[in-house]
C-alpha cells in the first residue's frame, strides 16, 4: 500500500475503541463481508484521526501564528482540522508570494502551489543539528500537468513526505488524499512559530479531557452534521443532540428545530429554542435524569451540565447497539 510506512501519534486505543464502532456505519459482519465502501470508508477514518490529532490550538499553540488581524484565538479554536489546514497552507503560499487556493481538489491540480509550499517549509538549517534540505524549484515549470506532478512528489521525498498521493492523485486533485498529503506535511514540517509579546488569552487553550475527546469521538462516528470539533461550542443550538436522539430511536420533530443559517436578529433565541426542544426530548420521551438541568445551559455551554445530558446519550446508545 503506497500509504506507508507512516507514523501516527499514539492513541488511547481503549479510548478509541468504541469510537470506532460505528465509524462510518460499519459493522462487523461488513468486514467479514469484505464491502469495499465501507472497509475503505473506516480505513480513511482511521487514518484521519491519526493525521488530525494534533492540527489544534491545545496541542499545537504555534497555530496561533495563524491568527488574523481582529480574530480572537477563541476564533481560531473554533475552525475545523481541515479548515485550519487550509488557513496554515495559505500562510505558507502568501509568505511565498504564490496565490491563496481555496481547496486540496481543483486548486491544487497543477502542483504548482505544493511546490511552494514545499520550498517554504523545507528545513533551512537555521536551528542547531537541523540540516538544511533544498527544494529543486525546476519541475516547476514543467508542461506536462503528470510530470510537474511527479517532480514535486521528488521534492516531497527529500522531506519524507511522499505519502498517500500519486502524481494522478493530485492531477485529478482526488480530496481525500491530497487533504492527507497535506496533514503529513504540515505534521512533519508546521514551520510556524508560536507568537509572543502578543495580547492572547492563553489560558482559553487547556485542551480536551479524556472523557470529552471520547464524547466527540463518539458524535463523530456516528456521523453527525457539522463535524464536532469543539465539544460545547458545536452543541449549543442543539442540532447535533437532535441528530444523536434519532441514533437511539427517540422520535425527533424537525419541523419544530431551527435550522442554519441563523438570522442575524434573534440567531441566539433561534439556537436556545432548540436547545429547550432537546432537554424536553431527554425528559420524555427519552426519560433521561435531566433535573436542573434547562436549554438555557446548553446553549450556554455549560460544560457539567452538557456532559450529563451527552453522557446518558452514549449509554444508551451503546445498550441499543449491543441488542441490535
Amino acid at each position: 500500500m503506497r500509504w506507508l510506512p507512516l507514523r501516527f501519534p499514539k492513541m488511547n486505543l481503549m479510548n478509541s475503541k468504541r469510537p470506532l464502532q460505528k465509524l462510518v456505519s460499519i459493522f462487523c459482519k461488513d468486514l467479514r463481508a469484505g464491502k469495499p465502501h465501507l472497509v475503505l470508508g473506516l480505513l480513511w477514518q482511521i487514518i484521519k484521526i491519526g493525521l488530525f490529532a494534533d492540527i489544534e490550538l491545545s496541542r499545537n499553540e504555534a497555530l496561533a501564528a495563524l491568527l488574523r488581524d481582529g480574530e480572537t484565538l477563541e476564533e481560531l479554536m473554533k475552525l475545523s482540522p481541515e479548515e485550519l489546514l487550509l488557513r496554515w497552507a495559505n500562510f505558507h503560499l502568501e509568505n511565498s508570494g504564490w496565490q491563496k487556493i481555496n481547496n486540496f481538489s481543483a486548486d491544487i491540480k497543477d502542483s504548482k502551489a505544493y511546490f511552494h509550499l514545499l520550498n517554504q517549509i523545507a528545513p533551512k538549517g537555521q536551528k542547531e543539528g537541523e540540516p538544511r534540505i533544498d527544494i529543486n524549484m525546476s519541475g516547476f515549470n514543467e508542461t506536462d500537468d503528470l510530470k510537474r506532478a511527479e517532480s514535486m512528489l521528488q521534492q516531497a521525498d527529500k522531506l519524507g513526505c511522499r505519502q498517500f498521493v500519486t502524481p494522478a492523485d493530485v492531477v485529478s486533485g482526488n480530496p481525500k488524499l491530497n487533504l492527507a498529503f497535506v496533514a503529513n506535511l504540515f505534521n512533519k514540517y508546521p514551520a510556524l512559530t508560536k507568537p509572543e509579546n502578543q495580547d492572547i488569552d492563553w489560558t482559553l487553550l487547556e485542551g480536551e479531557t479524556r472523557e470529552e475527546r471520547t464524547f466527540r469521538n463518539w458524535m463523530n462516528s456516528l456521523g453527525v452534521n457539522p463535524h464536532v470539533n469543539h465539544l460545547y461550542a458545536d452543541l449549543q443550538d442543539a442540532l447535533v443532540i437532535l441528530q444523536l436522539y434519532e441514533r437511539i430511536k427517540v422520535p425527533v420533530d424537525w419541523s419544530k428545530v431551527n435550522k442554519p443559517p441563523y438570522p442575524k436578529l434573534g440567531a441566539n433565541m433561534k439556537k436556545l429554542e432548540n436547545c429547550n426542544y432537546a432537554v424536553e426530548l431527554g425528559k420524555h420521551p427519552a426519560k433521561f435524569s435531566l433535573v436542573g438541568i434547562g436549554g438555557q445551559d446548553l446553549n450556554d455551554g455549560n460544560q457539567t451540565l452538557t456532559l450529563a445530558l451527552v453522557w446518558q446519550l452514549m449509554r444508551r446508545s451503546w445498550r441499543w447497539s449491543e441488542s441490535q
